[in-house]
């Protein structure tokens, strides 16, 4: 949605950040009557913390099987943070991290752990070390994920570079957007009455060797489509990969973030070799 970041209490006067707030409510007086004082700008994001101590408590004390409570309190707080996680932040395409990635996993883990009819202390360990560090973005090396829990690491994947693709998506629709309602003419006051149109997301383009905005939205585009068959390729293995591919596909999703970003042809590339490499 394209929402104005900064709000103006009309009864205090008192201004914040929509962005770093997610509400219309004034944080001084708790009113409701505010106004939006910025330009729009693309924001799929809310503000939401990852908070797993309580379940931490719980779990750490499990012994081979999870416990017969609160199995679906963790899986309830886990699906409403990344349910309110976006990647577009102001109009900024943010890249898929770790703290996201962690969630997912763990969402998958839980279901996978709690179908083992036997499960080995190798599973527990990782499933426990998922939720020591996973709101702080800290995940198992991919060498550390016993070959039972491959599905989990593998359909984490799938469904997180799926939600950042389709965001990565909207986000290039808008940068058309606002550059088609840039070249269009002005007014007859000569007034450029398209500014809050172009304005929605934002981009670098400072360095060097960058590609023009206008420039990078097609080569994009074109990856995200390979991005896409593999995403589809794994979920109907249903996660069965290797941990390594699992993770390629991810770092390939983020490269093509750092050149919508930036226009660093460099990105691109990377994220095509990644590619490369997950293909037949």
């Amino acid at each position: 949605m394209n929402v104005r970041g900064e709000r103006e209490c009309r009864d205090c006067g008192n201004r914040w950040s929509y962005y770093e707030t997610g509400a219309i409510e004034c944080p001084q007086c708790e009113s409701l009557r505010s106004v939006g004082v910025t330009e729009r700008a693309t924001h799929t994001d809310t503000p939401v913390t990852l908070e797993l101590n309580a379940h931490r408590t719980r779990f750490g004390e499990a012994r081979g099987t999870l416990p017969s409570e609160g199995v679906d309190e963790l899986k309830r707080d886990l699906r409403r943070y990344v349910h309110k996680r976006g990647f577009i932040n102001g109009g900024e395409l943010r890249r898929l991290d770790s703290t996201y990635l962690a969630a997912r996993e763990l969402i998958e883990a839980v279901d996978v752990y709690d179908r083992l009819r036997d499960p080995t202390e190798f599973d527990q360990e990782y499933l426990l070390a998922l939720l020591a560090g996973a709101d702080e973005g800290d995940r198992p090396e991919t060498t550390a994920v016993p070959d039972d829990m491959w599905e989990a690491r593998g359909m984490a994947a799938a469904r997180a570079v799926g939600e950042f693709r389709e965001d990565a998506l909207t986000f290039l629709d808008e940068l058309v957007a606002g550059e088609n309602a840039a070249a269009e003419p002005t007014g007859d006051s000569g007034r450029d009455e398209t500014a809050e149109a172009s304005s929605t997301v934002s981009v670098s383009t400072s360095g060097e060797s960058a590609v023009d905005e206008a420039n990078r939205v097609e080569p994009a585009r074109d990856v995200l489509g390979r991005i896409r068959d593999q995403t589809k390729r794994l979920e109907a293995l249903q996660g069965g990969v290797n941990p390594e591919t699992a993770d390629a596909l991810v770092d390939a999703a983020n490269a093509v973030g750092d050149y919508v970003r930036t226009g660093d042809p460099k990105a691109l590339s990377r994220a095509a070799d990644e590619l490369d490499g997950l293909e037949p």
